[in-house]
């Protein structure tokens, strides 16, 4: 099997290098890995102390935040690794506060490995969800490096639990501990032997509930919105759009506001977002100047701002799940206690199926069912405000995570 796979990951390379290519965002990451090594011997001494931290992508690295904050005010002399396999976390993240150095992560060959870690020599690793690279892990077992893995979650058809998942199955036990965010995952652990587990929940609870200890003062926001009930749209796609215009151009219902937040804000798409909307509307970027409670369409053309813009909103709809893209973020919209609505592909998000049983989101699969979905709560004061107390209150009830992690973490 091992050999099995150190040719997979051969092939890999290949396959990567080709595809690069045509593709600029596997062109970024060839590109990116080839630069590793050498930035790390920039910025790394055999003097320096290091902890490193690995995410796949910039969904695991939202779950790892706030141990990773947490852990850098406990160790201040230390010096941060930070590695991600995804250009699209890299890219966002690479220049993460808490992080002295951020890197993509090698390939993960024997070879590799070693050169990693030689130059590292970390005296923790922590793993965040299910980014398991078996010669980095044995790599660190031999060694005897200490390595968590935090917010896992497993399902029986990951390779871990196959009969041919020896490979995978094996580094799992690289991990001094492993932390999971719910009892079926903490189950099919134990099921392969593995007993060094915990289940500690979502750490991503406990980053949202920070959300309501910040300024999230957004001066354009208040004058846009008023006094006016505001739906705020979040992470749209244009499948999730194509529903929401719709019910803008034939549904909106007076003193109602809608602040749209696409994931893809490359001038063509906001200009034909824009262009599709018959009601009033203003870009972000052309806000100055202009009265904004004069529209009552705000199309947020810029990133960052998302987390604080929900504090804003007496609706969410949170998108990605009407398509097949993933759905994004629930948790920063139900902190703030405002109901959800969400499309019907989100059977991988256990959050959004607990929000929906426990009568804080909806979930939506058709126009009829958006527009239903919207008039009952921007007409009804009191199921709206029953759906955002159940969020709020199921925020509450699942922090916790990172308290118990740092618990088990002092080095």
């Amino acid at each position: 099997m091992k050999l099995i796979y150190a040719f997979g990951i051969y092939f890999a390379s290949l396959a990567l290098n080709i595809f690069a290519l045509f593709n600029t965002k596997i062109k970024l990451g060839v590109h990116g890995r080839a630069k590793t090594f050498s930035k790390l011997r920039q910025n790394i001494t055999i003097h320096d102390k290091t902890l490193w931290f690995h995410c796949a992508s910039l969904g695991e690295y939202e779950q790892g935040l706030p141990v990773f904050t947490a852990l850098r005010l406990q160790y201040p002399k230390h010096k941060i690794i930070l590695s991600f396999f995804s250009p699209s976390g890299y890219n966002i993240q690479q220049n993460a506060p808490f992080a002295d150095v951020v890197v993509y992560l090698p390939l993960d060959t024997t070879a590799n490995a070693k050169q990693f870690l030689n130059i590292l020599k970390p005296e923790l690793t922590i793993f965040v969800k299910y980014e398991i690279w078996p010669n980095f892990l044995n790599e660190i077992k031999r060694r005897q490096l200490k390595a968590v893995l935090i917010s896992a979650v497993f399902h029986k058809n990951q390779t871990f639990f196959k009969w041919y998942g020896t490979v995978t199955k094996e580094a799992l036990f690289a991990f001094e501990h492993i932390f999971t965010q719910d009892k079926n995952s903490k189950q099919l652990l134990q099921n392969i032997g593995y007993h060094a587990v915990t289940v500690s929940g979502d750490t991503r609870f406990d980053r949202v509930s920070n959300q309501l200890k910040q300024n999230n003062t957004l001066k354009f926001i208040s004058e846009f919105k008023g006094n006016q009930l505001c739906v705020v749209v979040g992470s749209s796609w244009p499948e999730d759009e194509k529903l929401i215009v719709n019910f803008i151009n034939n549904e909106l219902i007076n003193n109602t506001k809608f602040i749209i937040a696409p994931h893809n804000i490359k001038p063509s798409q906001i200009e034909s977002l824009k262009r599709s909307i018959t009601k009033t509307c203003v870009l972000y970027t052309e806000k100055n100047n202009k009265t904004l409670f004069d529209y009552q369409v705000l199309i947020l053309d810029t990133i960052g701002l998302l987390t604080k813009v929900y504090s804003y909103s007496d609706i969410a709809y949170v998108g990605g799940a009407i398509g097949r893209t993933g759905l994004h973020n629930t948790l920063e919209a139900a902190v703030f206690g405002v109901p959800i609505i969400i499309g019907n592909h989100y059977n991988k998000f256990p959050e959004a199926q607990a929000m929906i049983n426990n009568k804080g989101m909806l979930s939506i699969s058709n126009p009829l069912e958006l527009n239903k979905a919207l008039h009952l709560f921007i007409e009804n004061k009191t199921v709206r405000q029953e759906y955002g107390l159940n969020n709020l209150n199921f925020i509450k009830k699942n922090t916790g995570a990172v308290v118990q992690i740092l618990e088990f973490l002092r080095i």
